[in-house]
């Protein structure tokens, strides 16, 4: 259980994917959630009455909420602290580099990942499904679904209840290119 993992979740107000509603951090280290970072963000973009309904998130919730940058200068340091973790890693690390294109902020052109989704699967084959809901009860974690900073403290918990099961997060590391928004050539093999 060694090592320092940022466990994190991405809300967004429609589905062009490219900015955020919302961001939570949960940063796994020394075998517990050893801190945590949550906030509403002002996307500068329409949001869908899918989305609103989905996460709760509203224009007028977010409206004197600060903007990507801005959150972005916080949060940098803390995501460049660890192993990336997120439950449907693909999904969130996609928001991710659109969010920063979207801006123009650079940050790398890669990054190293681990995804909790996968990591169930091969570690928990028994049950229905892998989602974030279904694996929370199946673990008794509390979970308020689709607000990040819940589902970020939740990836964090299912990630230690793999290790604690046994499991190694070596196998299931990715890297992820941050440019071209997809999972690299040299690190995108299947556990």
């Amino acid at each position: 259980m060694n090592g320092r993992y940022i466990a994190f979740d991405v809300e967004t107000p429609n589905y062009a994917n490219d900015r955020m509603s919302a961001i939570g951090i949960a940063v796994v280290e020394d075998g517990r959630i050893a801190q945590e970072f949550y906030s509403l963000i002002n996307p500068e973009t329409y949001f869908n009455r899918f989305h609103m309904d989905l996460t709760g998130i509203t224009p007028e919730l977010v409206a004197d909420q600060p903007a990507f940058p801005a959150i972005w200068e916080k949060i940098a340091p803390l995501m460049d602290s660890g192993l990336l973790l997120a439950h449907n890693a693909p999904f969130d690390l996609g928001v991710l580099a659109k969010c920063l294109r979207a801006y123009g902020i650079r940050w790398r052109s890669s990054v190293r990942y681990a995804c909790t989704c996968q990591m169930s699967r091969r570690l928990l084959p028994g049950l229905e499904n892998h989602r974030l809901g279904t694996l929370c009860q199946y673990l008794h974690v509390e979970l308020d679904h689709h607000h990040a900073g819940s589902d970020s403290r939740a990836c964090g918990e299912i990630f230690l209840h793999c290790l604690r099961a046994g499991g190694a997060v070596e196998p299931f590391v990715r890297t992820y290119d941050l440019e071209r928004v997809g999972a690299a050539g040299s690190g995108a093999r299947r556990p």
